[in-house]
């Protein structure tokens, strides 16, 4: 499996993460996107032993885009220290079916996991082992039922926007979980999109984006052509 790479350096590897492969080994015994990429540096760089590659943050297995990978322990440490401070800036595009009342707004919600069923619900503040979660949202266009929404995460927690859109009317187009009434057969039209970070050692503000795929839904708006 080729995955494309974005940006490398000493200690920075940005790659776009194709949909449905998991980020790292699971019950499923599918080929993950951490040891793809080792195999592909310690082949590149002809390098003995073990290959080093810092997995900072990660994406639901479905989701495609910009994933950003530490090549040093140093650079994991600051990296992850970003990520958890909100220092980084992630932002996604999703297409969602029908249309949020409001146009641009922020959404506000309290998550809570069920680990043993891999779902996510939006319950009451202040209960027991939820979790916050912000993000904001601008609707970019509507066709055919089905908007494109650009989403700017505040918050990272498991399967946010997917359940707070949702919760919010609005579920991803290919969503079966969470609420879209499909065929079960569509891919779930959610891309990272962009990722903001600060480089590790350099200082330096640096922006990485990809867009998603060319196919259906993503095709059916002109502010992706």
């Amino acid at each position: 499996m080729s995955v494309k790479i974005l940006y490398e350096d000493n200690h920075l590897l940005v790659v776009v993460k194709p949909p449905y492969v998991p980020v790292q080994e699971d019950i499923s015994g599918a080929r993950d996107l951490l040891n793809i990429l080792k195999e592909d540096l310690k082949v590149r760089y002809n390098k003995p032993g073990n290959v080093y590659l810092g997995l900072v943050h990660r994406l639901d297995r479905p989701v495609g885009g910009v994933m950003v990978f530490a090549k040093t322990s140093k650079a994991a440490s600051r990296l992850s220290w970003q990520i958890r401070e909100h220092e980084t800036e992630k932002i996604y595009l999703c297409v969602v079916k029908g249309c949020p009342d409001v146009l641009k707004g922020r959404l506000r919600d309290f998550l809570l996991k069920d680990k043993v069923n891999n779902k996510v619900k939006v319950v009451k503040p202040n209960t027991p082992n939820s979790k916050e979660a912000i993000l904001e949202y601008e609707v970019l266009e509507h066709k055919q039922g089905l908007s494109l929404v650009k989403v700017r995460l505040l918050t990272g927690r498991s399967h946010q926007i997917r359940v707070q859109m949702a919760h919010n009317g609005t579920p991803l187009f290919g969503d079966v979980k969470y609420g879209f009434a499909g065929s079960g057969e569509e891919n779930l039209a959610l891309w990272s999109y962009q990722m903001e970070i600060t480089h590790p050692i350099k200082k330096e503000r640096m922006k990485f984006s990809s867009p998603p795929p060319d196919g259906y839904p993503w095709n059916l708006f002109k502010q992706l052509v």
